[in-house]
């Protein structure tokens, strides 16, 4: 399978509870299809970089957010459908860095 970055932009003032509930729905929907959620990393509210209209807001900032996972393409898509029709969301992007988990270990911008 191959291996994949979601980086999502979420709305800032939203609830912990409701920031939760977004990365726990997104990782479970890779899960029960048959992927592999590899971890998470929090990059906190942010000033995004120029406003953005989404849902019919305007927005400045935006909680961001990022998740590793192996994962079928089809997957993918799926998910993809999902974070666009979610409320919550401002933006979202997926980053395909590999084939295997063992081309992608020795990244290069990865030094020790």
């Amino acid at each position: 399978m191959p291996f994949y970055e979601l980086v999502c932009i979420a709305r800032s003032h939203l609830v912990e509870g409701n920031l939760k509930d977004l990365i726990k729905t997104s990782a479970t929907q890779v899960l029960h299809k048959g992927g592999v959620v590899r971890g998470f990393d929090n990059w906190g509210s942010k000033p995004l970089p120029h406003r953005i209209k989404r849902h019919q807001e305007y927005h400045t900032n935006g909680h961001y957010w990022m998740m590793h996972f192996d994962a079928n393409p089809l997957i993918v898509q799926e998910l993809n459908k999902k974070l666009l029709v979610d409320s919550r969301v401002l933006r979202h992007t997926f980053i395909k860095l590999g084939d295997k988990l063992d081309t992608v270990v020795a990244r290069p911008d990865k030094s020790q």
